[in-house]
């Protein structure tokens, strides 16, 4: 795959998709569980047959850094095939890590390298530089690793893994799959238990793939809803085979364009279904949306299912806070859904948006008003008051700030707008998303337009 360069600019025109979406599709692997799958190979010993495993950007330079790190890793056919060295038994890597756009990639693989006695550098493109890492290097110094960070704990970062990790005892401030899964596989070779608490439950894929790869987790749920994860180290990872369901993240923009156009009929085979990633799917039918979940099944240790999705009359929606753990990507889509919908939306507890690839909070506001929605910002909540079906104006010109949630989301609100909407840079995308546009094209989205890259 021809990897990104920030200076790759892809703007687009979108117009509105008059005859609504038909078709079957699938969505490309999940983002998370991909990024898992390689590492844990990586850290397994024997061979790993991965299937579905996405190949976006992001993934592709998971896939590098553990190359980078002893692992071999090769594609057959529809398959990677990863050759895992142990836990423990990395090698120090002869060049800096550049984990491109990925901050999964990149606050997982800290976990790692904190563990493992020899000394590494990571770095990231413009976005990912620009995001802060405190909240990994904070609590995995203090397992003895040392970071060395720019101003503001940003990246370039170079680490200097422990000689011999201790385990971690840590209550997580605000919940984050991400932190709360550098610390388990920093944990993987410390000597002892590592304790996580975290104050609410966060998506569980790093607990269900440790058990996949035959090491024992024992969870408790706290009196106040939240979870505790016990790991004991050293611990052994036996290579074992992985099915990569489809990613519920990315599925969101066609489901979210399907409901938007009236006539809509679609189907997305073998989707991810965990629990904890499914707050989206809860939150379109408590706006009146028309979702059903066909042939249910577990492929993995992950719950997979086909989504018939039609066109739907939206209303509005309050969201609570606790449900943002398992949406926290799909916000900006789902505000682009609550822009179409009767009535004044209530998004809380956001304030972990401000932290991704942009301030998705700000930009997401900036993508709205720009296409004629009110919304505003109340502390953490975001409100939006909805014109009905059809009824966004369109027309503004929207700022992606390399983040390819909003750019997909921006697309989304073209198709059902009243006035084209352009695009910035679509080239994004690409990192979790690949030929996003063309499958949206095969369901009959019609994207085809570009504008003036000047």
């Amino acid at each position: 795959m021809q990897r990104l360069s920030e200076s790759s600019i892809r703007p687009l025109i979108v117009r509105r998709s008059p005859s609504g979406l038909r078709g079957t599709i699938n969505v490309p692997g999940d983002k998370s569980i991909s990024h898992r799958a390689l590492m844990f190979a990586a850290l397994a010993q024997g061979r790993t047959v991965i299937n579905g495993l996405l190949e976006g950007e992001d993934v592709l330079r998971t896939a590098d850094a553990m190359r980078a790190l002893g692992a071999t890793i090769s594609r057959d056919g529809s398959d990677w095939v990863v050759e895992g060295r142990g836990v423990g038994q990395l090698r120090e890597p002869d060049d800096v890590l550049d984990m491109g756009n990925s901050g999964t990639g990149a606050r997982l693989l800290s976990g790692i390298l904190s563990s493992h006695p020899f000394n590494s550098v990571m770095t990231g493109d413009a976005s990912l530089r620009s995001r802060p890492m405190r909240r990994v290097t904070a609590p995995l110094a203090e397992n003895g690793a040392c970071f060395v960070t720019r101003r503001d704990e940003r990246l370039p970062m170079a680490i200097v893994g422990a000689g011999a990790a201790k385990p971690l005892n840590y209550r997580l401030p605000v919940a984050s799959a991400q932190v709360k899964s550098a610390i388990l596989l920093a944990g993987l070779n410390a000597d002892g238990e590592t304790r996580v608490e975290e104050p609410v439950a966060t998506r569980d894929h790093t607990e269900n793939m440790l058990r996949h790869f035959g090491v024992p987790v024992r969870v408790e749920t706290t009196t106040d809803g939240g979870r505790v994860i016990f790991l004991q180290g050293p611990a052994h990872l036996t290579a074992r085979d992985v099915i990569v369901p489809g990613d519920p993240s990315s599925a969101a923009f066609p489901i979210v364009a399907a409901l938007l156009l009236p006539q809509s009929d679609i189907v997305i085979r073998g989707i991810g279904l965990n629990p904890l990633r499914t707050g989206l799917l809860t939150t379109l039918r408590d706006m009146g949306g028309d979702l059903r979940l066909e042939n249910e099944r577990i492929e993995g240790g992950e719950p997979v299912g086909d989504l018939h999705v039609r066109g739907s009359d939206l209303r509005c929606v309050d969201v609570p806070a606790d449900r943002a753990p398992s949406m926290i990507d799909e916000y900006p889509v789902l505000a682009v859904a609550c822009s179409f919908a009767n009535g004044t939306s209530r998004l809380r507890g956001l304030a972990e948006l401000r932290v991704k690839e942009s301030d998705r909070l700000a930009a997401t506001v900036a993508l709205l008003e720009a296409n004629g929605v009110v919304v505003r910002v109340e502390g953490d909540d975001m409100l939006i008051d909805g014109l009905g079906a059809g009824q966004v104006p369109g027309g503004g010109k929207v700022a992606t700030r390399m983040d390819h949630r909003l750019a997909m989301s921006a697309i989304v609100l073209g198709l059902a707008a009243r006035q084209p909407v352009d695009v910035d840079d679509t080239a994004f995308i690409d990192t979790s998303f690949p030929d996003f546009i063309g499958l949206m094209n095969k369901l009959g989205a019609n994207l085809g337009g570009t504008a003036d890259a000047s």
